[in-house]
């Protein structure tokens, strides 16, 4: 297979961050507009989860199907079958009635993006074969994936008070438009030798698992957490997690390969993203509504006030990426762990969103470290994996991220839910949510410093010769080195 040029692989990694960025950008664009869509289509707190649960809680499902399905049928299929139900999707969104079929519309949003990151992810593993360069391609991966997740509520701010809450959505379709074309272009089509069969079962274990989960979590405070609805979405959750696990062990080829979890990197780095994004979630959802329905900020100034957070990202992503090409992953772990439990222990602890300076260094620090965590977590899961498995493995690092999204916002909603339905004033109901968010910062650190050493590298190394197929290695359509 002819080796792509210099500029054939920057044109694949533009086109691919294109994808990341819409996906990416689009929920915490939202996250600055739930005030102004509570008005319009007279939502609750718990209607404004669901507008953002929605889509996570569906690219989370998906992210592993769509990821095995493009190594077997084709990734260049896949990731254009994503980006035309992404930007249809955004279309929909963009004139819905309701907040029901806004709801909806969210959901098929995320049927195309659940085919657009793990898909993308896989081809840069297949397209950048040098290590060093690799590990640099996904700095710049990260560092797209930072910066539209902090960046997000000044450009929706921005987009809010300027033209309305739905040219958030209409903003997708140029850039969603663009990629397509430059998709059937310029990227060829690749898939794995060795594709994994479907697993309908384990499939739609992991919807009813995370389904169940985050249904109970948001609905809790409106029902009771005792009742009988509740307590049902609990035992549903343990039972599909208790025969996902036991399903899928017994299968030669399943959905979620349970062996690489015996790489204690790969599973740090995933119960670091679960952390990390259910951190950044909450965060977002708390200092939204904060910002503008207590200091009674626009949509705009909102968003200004959270642009140190969107800088100091977009300056440590990239920094993160080089770090992790030429020293490992361990010293942005624990950078970012002390700067995101940092954070949320000053709002925890001192109150700092009453206290502007207070408000912007932790906003500081929060933007630092989530600047920091994203490369390490994306390059360790893929990293040491047979490339015929790298959409599957990129699939579960995206899934633990979208997993991470929606349980901070379902659980840091609930909590502040709760609260203001005791008749709590906003600052003393989110207490113990921003307690939520320092833990999920320090847990970053603590997984971090665990699973970085030489103990863990060497479960690394044992895991991925159990992995390696035998025979020739070789990918249909994929560069070799």
């Amino acid at each position: 297979m002819i080796e792509p040029s210099h500029r054939q692989r920057m044109l694949v990694l533009a086109i691919c961050c294109m994808s990341l960025l819409i996906v990416s950008l689009d929920n915490t664009v939202l996250n600055v507009a739930l005030p102004s869509m509570s008005r319009e289509l007279h939502a609750s707190v718990a209607g404004l989860q669901w507008t953002i649960d929605a889509y996570t809680l569906v690219l989370a499902s998906l992210l592993m199907l769509a990821g095995s399905t493009a190594d077997r049928i084709g990734r260049r299929k896949v990731f254009v079958a994503g980006l035309v139900a992404f930007t249809l999707g955004s279309l929909l969104c963009s004139l819905a009635p309701s907040l029901e079929w806004l709801i909806v519309f969210r959901m098929v949003q995320a049927v195309g993006g659940a085919m657009l990151n793990p898909v993308a992810m896989s081809i840069i593993t297949n397209t950048f074969t040098d290590p060093g360069e690799r590990a640099r391609a996904i700095g710049v991966w990260g560092a797209v994936a930072g910066v539209s997740m902090a960046a997000g509520p000044l450009v929706g701010g921005l987009l809010v008070d300027t033209v309305g809450w739905r040219s958030i959505f209409l903003v997708n379709l140029p850039i969603g438009v663009a990629a397509l074309a430059l998709t059937l272009r310029h990227i060829p089509e690749s898939r794995a030798a060795r594709p994994r069969r479907p697993d309908p079962v384990g499939q739609l274990l992991v919807i009813a698992l995370l389904g169940s989960l985050t249904y109970g979590i948001i609905e809790g405070p409106a029902e009771g957490w005792r009742s009988p609805l509740i307590l049902g979405c609990g035992l549903v959750a343990v039972a599909s997690l208790v025969g996902l696990v036991r399903y899928e062990r017994r299968r030669e080829e399943p959905l979620i390969d349970l062996r690489f979890f015996r790489s204690a990197p790969f599973s740090g780095a995933n119960v670091i993203a679960v952390s990390a994004f259910a951190g950044l979630a909450g965060f977002l959802f708390l200092n939204t509504l904060y910002l503008q329905d207590v200091r009674g900020l626009s949509a705009l100034e909102a968003g200004l006030y959270m642009l140190p957070m969107a800088v100091l990202t977009t300056l440590f992503a990239p920094l993160s990426g080089r770090l992790v090409a030429s020293r490992g992953p361990r010293i942005c772990l624990l950078i970012a762990g002390v700067a995101m439990g940092g954070s949320g222990l000053m709002f925890a602890l001192f109150e700092a969103e009453t206290s502007t300076p207070l408000l912007f260094t932790g906003y500081v620090l929060y933007g630092l470290g989530f600047g920091m965590v994203n490369a390490p977590v994306t390059n360790t899961a893929v990293s040491g994996m047979p490339r015929s498995q790298a959409g599957l493995a990129a699939a579960i690092a995206s899934t633990s991220r979208q997993t991470g999204s929606t349980l901070g916002v379902a659980v840091i909603g609930s909590v502040l839910a709760a609260g203001l339905a005791d008749g709590s004033g906003f600052s003393s109901a989110a207490q113990p949510a921003w307690w939520i968010i320092a833990v999920s910062g320090l847990l970053v650190l603590v997984v971090g410093a665990a699973t970085s050493g030489s103990w863990a590298r060497a479960t690394a190394e044992r895991t991925a010769r159990t992995l390696e197929p035998a025979g020739p290695p070789a990918e249909t359509g994929a560069p070799r080195a």
